[in-house]
């Protein structure tokens, strides 16, 4: 009897075990993980489709169906478009978990897209002048970080894992990052994260310039594009991880980082008629990526950068195109691995955990609720 209970007891522990586990943050080689997400254009079809493949990968190789993409990162960058979506999957709930899964913040990003992108009247047949609703945008991003049990808009503290999102300032004629190590440390700066959102995606000529204040309205700011100095924000974020002791005490160099960037597309391939901003948007995009590609030249494994050049459309069309890779000193070189055998090997990578797993940090773990927006509304 008594050796019978005993199995039952260990059968009982070993499954409270593996669900405990389950949803902890795998921690590969000791590595800080970093995931870093471009802005361009009004849609996500390459990041989005990748960032869906990425969660699915995570949930095969870890067993676990309900795995999110949050748990499995120490730090998520965002800028435009992807500073949405990075806000959206790493927004926490009352218990400090993420509010939004990957296909969750994907597929509200689909069925919104045209409010969030809603032209104003009179641009409708307009080609190269052609502006977008600020309220419009303002209304759908309110929706998707608020807090409905109080009425409660998200901040930045509000987030499970550390958040970076630049913007430019036109007040101070220079970048202005958004960083949830920032808001932690003072309310002054500490921004509504719709707010951010929106800073970071106002392009010029498609949206005004727009005026944001800290939560104490001590800290202010003139917000465009985050895009026209940071499309990809992969070096802001291996910068901040580089230089924040407090949040990453572990990190002395890039050989401490294990970084996934995945680009948006070509803006300048998206468009019939490449504008300034596109071609800008582009070349800040490449110019960072032949950066990192220097950095980590000595082990190219830590640092993957998922990106389409040609006119993807379907999660399939860009998980089968080949990847690009920077060279050392300049150009690139055709992989014959496509983005989807890419981010398998990364996830492989990801989820081995050689290290004690440790759960997600959030700061916000009050009483009240979160719920994500029924059938995107």
């Amino acid at each position: 009897m008594s050796m019978e209970l005993s199995k039952v007891t260990l059968e009982i522990f070993s499954n409270l075990e593996h669900k405990w586990l389950s949803h902890c943050n795998y921690k590969p080689t000791n590595k800080t993980r970093i995931l870093s997400i471009d802005g361009g254009g009004t849609t996500v079809i390459v990041a989005g489709q990748a960032l869906l493949h990425l969660q699915d990968q995570i949930r095969l190789h870890t067993s676990d169906p309900h795995a999110h993409v949050a748990d499995f990162f120490d730090i998520v960058a965002g800028t435009g478009i992807g500073a949405i979506l990075a806000a959206m999957i790493t927004a926490a709930d009352a218990f400090g978990r993420p509010l939004y899964t990957a296909s969750d913040a994907v597929r509200l990003l689909s069925e919104r897209n045209s409010d969030l992108y809603r032209l104003k009247p009179g641009c409708v047949f307009r080609r190269r002048r052609r502006r977008f609703s600020s309220r419009s945008m303002d209304s759908v991003l309110k929706q998707v970080f608020r807090r409905e049990k109080e009425g409660r808009l998200l901040t930045l503290k509000d987030t499970c894992k550390p958040l970076l999102i630049p913007c430019f300032d036109l007040k101070s004629s220079a970048p202005f990052v958004f960083s949830r190590a920032d808001a932690s440390e003072s309310p002054s700066f500490d921004f509504e994260l719709w707010k951010v959102c929106r800073a970071t995606s106002a392009t010029p000529s498609r949206f005004k310039p727009f005026e944001l204040a800290s939560v104490d309205g001590k800290t202010s700011c003139t917000a465009v594009d985050g895009g026209l100095v940071m499309n990809n924000p992969t070096a802001a974020a291996v910068t901040h991880v580089l230089h924040n002791k407090r949040d990453f005490p572990t990190v002395n160099g890039v050989e401490d980082l294990l970084v996934l960037s995945l680009g948006n597309g070509s803006s300048s391939a998206k468009a019939c008629t490449p504008s300034v901003v596109d071609i800008v948007l582009d070349g800040v995009s490449d110019t960072i990526d032949q950066m990192l590609g220097n950095a980590f030249c000595w082990n190219r494994t830590d640092y993957v950068r998922i990106q389409a050049f040609g006119f993807a459309t379907t999660q399939q069309e860009v998980l089968n195109e080949r990847g690009l890779e920077s060279l050392p000193f300049g150009g690139k070189r055709l992989l014959t691995e496509t983005n989807g055998n890419r981010i398998d090997s990364f996830v492989q990578r990801l989820v081995v955990a050689t290290g004690k797993p440790s759960p997600p940090s959030s700061p916000c773990k009050d009483d009240s609720a979160v719920n994500p927006l029924a059938n995107g509304r």
